[in-house]
């Protein structure tokens, strides 16, 4: 925001006396003062453009472990909270802000892996974590569902950032289908009297999955067992976790990168908080490139989402954001766009930004955020990818057809409702 001084404004029209936009930078440090025609002083002060802030919150070991990463690589712009039950965890992280929660109710020995625990550890906390997040913007929870603490506490701190009036993101892990069993469960938030055969984990990560979803803007979650069909059979376990965490870590470094750092393509907070507010389920896609084609690779990668199991035509709203070193060209921006708008649907609320960054000189990253999907679509994805494919299949031949699409199908598994100008996409 500028303040303009004048020593003698009679008369003085600043569109005759400057050409140009006078709020950049560039023009006050070149003309903090200047003499004007007629003997006016003219002097520019400048007050600091405050920028939006970000907090980075994982929850729980998963969570603890995807901010780890996220410091390891650099990402900057954000402030890192790292929340858990279990104080020899605690020890472990690199975050500059570390807080235990239930200090009384677990004695620093963790959960045991019972949410039940984590959500009354959150509960006791509420006033240290309140204080945590005070003063944020927009808030990442990143956690792993399916854990005691991440499960327990990641709504519980995610209705607390809400509350409070912060853009909430909820960015999180979905367990591997055969981690451990456990009797059927009554799905209730699919369809009445559908019973699923779950493993425990998997029961625990669905309870928290809805919990969540009800106490944040935007929700995303990365099935583990998408690893399965992206790593070949020599990825070490450990190289595949890391890579569910970089996806973690790429998803939030997209969405701050374009708001903190200044790029070609400027996206302000506003404008990224207008796609992501009470948006419900989204779909992340990250896609990197350093070939011949590597703009159109990057961006083909993100919007088919690998780690999703789906792609961005059904979205209402899309963020994405184009990161590359300096050789990269107004073209090769030109046929990213081209790539997303082409998949999206023509009605959705689209914002991009471009950054220019010296460390990805000779790579282009495309970073994907597209929201508005339904809520049981997700969930048919987590539970049944099949069934969730099939759904496609129909929707794509009625909609060739030119038939409505039905709200219902008869088939055992939940059916979303689209508009009949909609489909969904699979790679």
């Amino acid at each position: 925001m500028a303040t303009l001084n004048l020593t003698n404004p009679t008369h003085f029209n600043p569109m005759k006396q400057f050409k140009g936009d006078i709020s950049t930078m560039g023009f006050a440090q070149k003309a903090s003062r200047r003499r004007l025609k007629g003997g006016i002083s003219c002097s520019f002060s400048f007050a600091p453009m405050e920028s939006a802030k970000i907090k980075v919150i994982g929850v729980g070991g998963g969570g603890n472990n995807a901010v780890n990463r996220m410091i390891g690589s650099g990402l900057h712009g954000v402030e890192f909270y790292a929340i858990n039950t279990d104080s020899q965890a605690l020890l472990q992280s690199s975050a500059e802000n570390p807080l235990q929660i239930g200090e009384l109710l677990t004695r620093g020995l963790g959960t045991g892996g019972n949410p039940l625990l984590g959500e009354q550890a959150a509960e006791e906390s509420k006033e240290a974590i309140a204080t945590a997040l005070k003063g944020s913007d927009l808030v990442f929870i990143t956690a792993g569902m399916g854990g005691g603490t991440g499960s327990g506490a990641a709504p519980v701190v995610a209705q607390i950032a809400k509350e409070a009036g912060y853009l909430t993101v909820g960015v999180v892990t979905y367990p591997f289908s055969f981690e451990g069993r456990k009797r059927s469960l009554q799905a209730g938030w699919l369809e009445p009297f559908v019973i699923l055969s779950l493993t425990s984990k998997v029961s625990l990560a669905l309870e928290a999955i809805d919990k969540l979803q009800k106490n944040v803007d935007t929700l995303i979650v990365i099935p583990n067992d998408r690893l399965l069909d992206i790593a070949d059979d020599q990825t070490p376990l450990q190289d595949a976790f890391l890579l569910a965490d970089d996806v973690l870590r790429q998803g939030v470094q997209g969405i701050s990168d374009i708001i903190t750092i200044p790029g070609l393509v400027n996206v302000d907070f506003a404008d990224v908080r207008a796609v992501m507010k009470d948006s419900g389920t989204a779909m992340l896609g990250v896609g990197v490139s350093s070939s011949k084609n590597r703009a159109e690779e990057a961006a083909e990668q993100a919007t088919l989402a690998p780690l999703i199991g789906s792609s961005i035509e059904s979205a209402t709203g899309v963020v994405y954001n184009i990161t590359g070193g300096k050789d990269i060209t107004l073209q090769e921006v030109n046929r990213v766009s081209q790539v997303v708008t082409s998949l999206a649907d023509p009605s959705a609320n689209i914002i991009f930004g471009a950054v220019v960054d010296d460390r990805y000189t000779g790579e282009i990253h495309v970073t994907i955020i597209a929201t508005g999907f339904s809520q049981s679509f997700q969930k048919m994805l987590l539970t049944d990818p099949k069934a969730a494919k099939l759904v496609e299949k129909i929707a794509s031949t009625q909609e060739n057809k030119g038939l409505p699409l039905p709200l219902k199908t008869p088939t055992p598994f939940p059916v979303p409702s689209w508009s009949p100008t909609r489909k969904l996409f699979f790679s």
